[in-house]
């Protein structure tokens, strides 16, 4: 029996954990050493966003979808063999700009080893994978979703596919994800490294698993998660809008985003925004782990957060009033499975 409305397929998509498009947020209280993350204060202008103003929000430069796991313990290489088997014309896609599949680690001393998080059970397990996907425009996600592309990546026009596809999720998934979208905000990117390693074919990555062991990390992902309430959140921004960056001056770094959690998306799985859950991300994509550890013992990181100097700006800036209800906190990635388009995200 075919099935005709997208909106099945999506809601369907959700429980199974397959949506490449849906990215997490781990709300633990783990490695609480407020990484912040400078960026540039002029944000790209999209047809479709508002502008930019003193007194409003910031504009929107990409749109980004993420879908937040919780794979069970010892199922990470499982889980990521299902992405690498699976049928997708993403980077074919309007609108596709960066995707990487990325599991939470935690940092194992200054220059050591990540150490993969998987959780003990299926609270803290949760976000320990996410699936990151950006997009040019939040109306080029919709038509993915909407569109032939999305039914192609989750099994198929039939019911049979995906039931098959949901019995072999509940294996390795505590739940169902949690998809989370966000806009992206004073974007800054670089040109990516051509690598004959990362062939796309058919809009998809040709990576070959095992399942038995986890995939080779190709990035590393710092996020700072902030806690704003919707009344500091201009505030909020215009702070970073107007901070100085040298991240596109440092070896190794990707691309820069502060995302803005969009908390009126419905639909397909999407719920309000709980009281413990980030309303923005700093999130900064690096080569890999020894750059972030380069920028994070450098000068461009004691000249963002004030180390070198001190002037009567910032002095005036510690003494206000915290914007957030409470302290950031920092969380850590490896990504892998990353496609980029030509220019970069």
């Amino acid at each position: 029996m075919k099935l005709h409305q997208t909106s099945t397929f999506a809601s369907i998509a959700i429980i199974l954990g397959l949506s490449e498009g849906f990215v997490p947020s781990h709300t633990g209280n783990s490695h609480r050493n407020n990484l912040v993350i400078s960026s540039t204060a002029t944000p790209v202008q999209q047809g479709e966003d508002t502008a930019t103003h003193s007194n409003s929000l910031l504009s929107r430069d990409r749109y980004i979808a993420t879908n937040r796991f919780a794979v069970r313990a010892n199922a990470g290489p499982k889980f990521e063999k299902r992405w690498c088997d699976r049928k997708s014309r993403l980077a074919e896609l309007e609108g596709f700009k960066y995707f990487h599949l990325m599991r939470r680690v935690t940092l194992d001393g200054e220059g050591g080893t990540c150490v993969y998080d998987e959780g003990a059970d299926g609270e803290s397990a949760f976000g320990n994978y996410v699936s990151f996907t950006i997009w040019e425009k939040k109306s080029d996600f919709g038509a993915w979703l909407n569109g032939d592309a999305f039914k192609e990546a989750h099994g198929g026009n039939t019911i049979g596919a995906f039931l098959s596809t949901m019995i072999q999720s509940a294996m390795v998934l505590r739940g169902a994800p949690k998809p989370a979208f966000y806009d992206g905000l004073l974007l800054q990117s670089s040109e990516p490294e051509v690598d004959d390693s990362r062939a796309i074919v058919n809009g998809w990555r040709t990576m070959e698993s095992s399942g038995e062991e986890v995939l080779p990390a190709e990035c590393f992902v710092a996020c700072n998660q902030f806690f704003v309430p919707s009344e500091n959140a201009i505030q909020f921004e215009q702070r970073w809008a107007n901070r100085e960056s040298k991240l596109k001056e440092c070896d190794g770094f990707v691309a820069f985003s502060m995302m803005r959690r969009d908390g009126k998306a419905k639909g397909h799985g999407t719920s309000p925004v709980a009281e413990n859950e980030p309303t923005y991300l700093s999130t900064t994509l690096w080569r890999d782990r020894a750059a972030f550890d380069a920028w994070r013992s450098g000068n461009a990181f004691k000249q963002a957060h004030g180390s070198n100097q001190k002037t009567e700006g910032d002095a005036e800036e510690k003494k206000a009033a915290p914007l957030w209800s409470r302290p950031p906190e920092p969380i850590f990635y490896e990504g892998t499975l990353v496609i980029t388009s030509e220019d970069g995200a």
